[in-house]
């Protein structure tokens, strides 16, 4: 009841902003092309979508984000778990995985885009190495988080590496590693759309140039609406794989709130 009640309050909340908004602009006169109205944004959104142009570009994007997401955060966790259980392979390999990410992804976009051409290739490359650090990051984190008494318990009870891994490391890690796939599954989208700004053939980051250029600004904003949804979708997916996946969290969490509750009612 209470999660309705707030739901509903958040909807609430979304549609006086807009109303606000709305009679602002229309009180002050604004230009369209300065700051439209949310009545012209939502009128662009339906004619994007009747005409089946949005739909189409939406598509696109999509498929760029989910396989940059896909291949950065697979490669992401290999080498991050690479370089948790080896401290050599740390020394050598972790500078220059620091050094890569330093890189500006903007600046690196258009080299990918000439190496690679305007089609899927290049934003999904793209979409992956800004995807790939935030995870990578997590995992040794998560990894190496696990308590030495923990382990050398399980050593004393004669497992094996490969055990130690799959029974305490990598359970303790799976926090973290959600932690860095919320991350990782924005940064998919904006590496995708960031690649889409310096070329391509299809997707909403391309559309967004042409409506620049056309000076549509409604337009604009109504695709960076599509976008806001998409990536809270996306958010969302992987938040709600975390609390399936990870349920003792969600366990311990009301736990934690009922013992709360017990203390505040006793004083």
């Amino acid at each position: 009841m209470g999660t309705a009640k707030n739901f509903i309050l958040r909807l609430l909340l979304i549609a006086a902003v807009l109303a606000v908004w709305e009679f602002l602009v229309k009180l002050t006169a604004v230009p369209e092309y300065i700051l439209p109205a949310p009545s012209r944004i939502f009128f662009s959104m339906y004619n994007g979508i009747r005409t089946n142009v949005y739909p189409e570009h939406f598509l696109v994007t999509l498929t760029e984000t989910l396989l940059g997401f896909l291949f950065g955060t697979v490669l992401a966790f290999i080498l991050g778990t690479i370089v948790a259980l080896s401290r050599k392979v740390e020394y050598f390999l972790y500078p220059f995985i620091v050094m890569f990410q330093a890189m500006p992804k903007v600046a690196l976009a258009p080299l990918i885009i000439v190496w690679f051409g305007l089609g899927l290739t290049s934003k999904v490359i793209n979409a992956a190495l800004v995807a790939f650090f935030p995870l990578m990051v997590n995992t040794i984190v998560g990894l190496r988080s696990a308590e030495e008494d923990r382990i050398n318990l399980m050593r004393s009870l004669a497992a094996s590496r490969t055990q130690i891994f799959f029974m305490l490391q990598l359970p303790n890690a799976l926090p973290y590693i959600f932690a860095g796939l919320e991350i990782a599954m924005i940064f998919a989208l904006i590496g995708a759309i960031v690649a889409e700004f310096v070329g391509a053939e299809k997707g909403l980051g391309m559309l967004i140039q042409s409506m620049n250029f056309n000076m549509d600004v409604a337009g604009q904003f109504s695709i960076l609406l599509i976008l806001s949804l998409l990536g809270l979708v996306l958010n969302g997916i992987v938040t709600l794989a975390r609390r399936r996946l990870l349920f003792w969290e969600t366990v311990n969490t009301g736990e934690d709130t009922a013992s709360s509750s017990k203390k505040g009612g006793s004083v």
